[in-house]
């Protein structure tokens, strides 16, 4: 839904904010609210990953409200699950449910038939994962696949682990069969997606690994053409993946990792799992395994306590560890998390340091789409005659072609952050 565009009458449209599992749990809140017979009703799904995050929640739902008078507003998602109170205090809102409750039929028969406005149910009591799987996923080019939901780390910085609750993971029979579905609609393309698949399978019996999943499920579905991860944590990657990474063609050359920073007391501090030389070390292992590797990143800017040297620290990285995608937050105080209890780097100053971290990104994406000018790429299409290649660099192709196909594409030229091609 665009800022000026009233809802359809008596649709029911969901607006996905922050992760890619909450755009893959979109489609399954969709699904569940059709069912169920809501319409006429926005779904906000939040995030709250920062403060911001949560701000651009609240000035959607006020915009909404004010575009659409008189339908009805539900708001779900993390930050509603941390923070229930805060939207049902909001007249604009007419239903609050939580992580658990917007993938179930129960959720939607309390929106529709209860006279409360809030059931958000405690997080960590939730066991069960994914008891919902779409079929498909509307106007994409690329299908999303929860494998795996919740956190067992306690990163001083992060409140996710209270709006998910801990790790569990989806069993490899119903991944196998979803991906089948997936491979049936027509999608060529597969990413596995969690909030931290690196922990993958450690609940389940036998405590298969996440690279003993993907091989599994890749000889259970020899028709999917390419298989990308949403985000890994370096120093848990186990040796099956590695084998992967070396031996799979049709796992992706292009790894996001869970980096954060690259100072080691500023990583002691964030309590992650890693130092700087694990990054380096990382990195180095997997290029030796797939020269052709490309890295992204997520890093945080001024997270409390940095100084001037330690954030140099991580900014070098950047370059030293060969980092091509950039996802960079400035630090946002989360409240009840340790971290907010530090002594904070002003505002202006993160800010700064995070826009000094994106600079030096988007020098290492130019230099990369420079490096590919004159090869040939396999596109998977979106829209508007663009597409991603296997290393997930932005095309600008010569010609209108189908939407998920893949195509062998010549690059001929790099702008600042795209590529462009001619259709082969």
């Amino acid at each position: 839904m665009s800022k000026n565009e009233p809802l359809v009458a008596g649709a029911v449209q969901v607006v996905n904010f922050g992760c890619r599992l909450n755009s893959y749990e979109g489609e399954v809140i969709k699904e569940q609210a059709l069912k169920a017979g809501l319409s006429n009703a926005i779904i906000f799904n939040s995030c709250a990953v920062t403060a911001e995050a949560e701000r651009q929640v609240r000035q959607s739902i006020r915009r909404a409200r004010k575009e659409n008078p008189n339908v009805k507003i539900i708001v779900t998602g993390c930050s509603a699950q941390v923070h229930p109170d805060m939207y049902a205090e909001m007249t604009e809102v007419d239903k609050v449910i939580g992580n658990e409750e917007k993938l179930k039929p129960a959720g939607y028969h309390f929106i529709m038939h209860d006279s409360e406005k809030a059931l958000v149910n405690d997080i960590m009591s939730v066991r069960e994962t994914a008891s919902h799987m779409v079929a498909s996923l509307d106007g994409r080019a690329r299908a999303f696949l929860q494998v795996q939901n919740g956190c067992n780390h306690r990163c001083t910085f992060c409140i996710i682990p209270f709006g998910r609750g801990n790790s569990r993971s989806v069993p490899m029979g119903e991944i196998a069969q979803q991906m089948q579905k997936l491979v049936e609609q027509g999608y060529n393309e597969v990413v596995l997606t969690g909030v931290d698949i690196s922990e993958y399978g450690s609940d389940l019996p036998g405590a298969p690994t996440l690279g003993q999943m993907i091989r599994r499920v890749l000889a259970l579905v020899p028709e999917l053409k390419r298989l990308r991860l949403s985000s890994i944590a370096a120093v848990e990657v186990d040796d099956e993946l590695y084998r992967l990474i070396a031996e799979e063609p049709r796992l992706m050359p292009h790894l996001h990792i869970s980096l954060q920073a690259g100072d080691d007391m500023i990583l002691k501090r964030m309590k992650r799992r890693h130092l700087r030389k694990d990054a380096l070390d990382f990195c180095e292992k997997v290029r030796n395994l797939r020269p052709d590797m490309v890295f992204g990143a997520d890093i945080i800017a001024g997270f409390p306590t940095e100084t001037e040297a330690m954030f140099v620290n991580t900014l070098n990285l950047v370059e030293e560890a060969g980092l091509t995608y950039l996802h960079v937050f400035p630090y946002s105080a989360r409240a009840g998390t340790p971290a907010a209890k530090m002594p904070q780097v002003p505002k202006d100053i993160r800010k700064a340091r995070a826009s000094r971290l994106r600079a030096a990104g988007e020098v290492q994406l130019a230099n990369y789409l420079k490096s590919q000018i004159g090869k040939t790429a396999q596109i998977v299409v979106e829209k508007n005659r663009t597409g991603r290649t296997e290393h997930f660099a932005m095309v600008e192709l010569d010609k209108d072609c189908e939407p998920g196909s893949i195509i062998s594409t010549h690059i001929y030229s790099a702008s600042h952050q795209i590529l462009a091609g001619r259709v082969q």
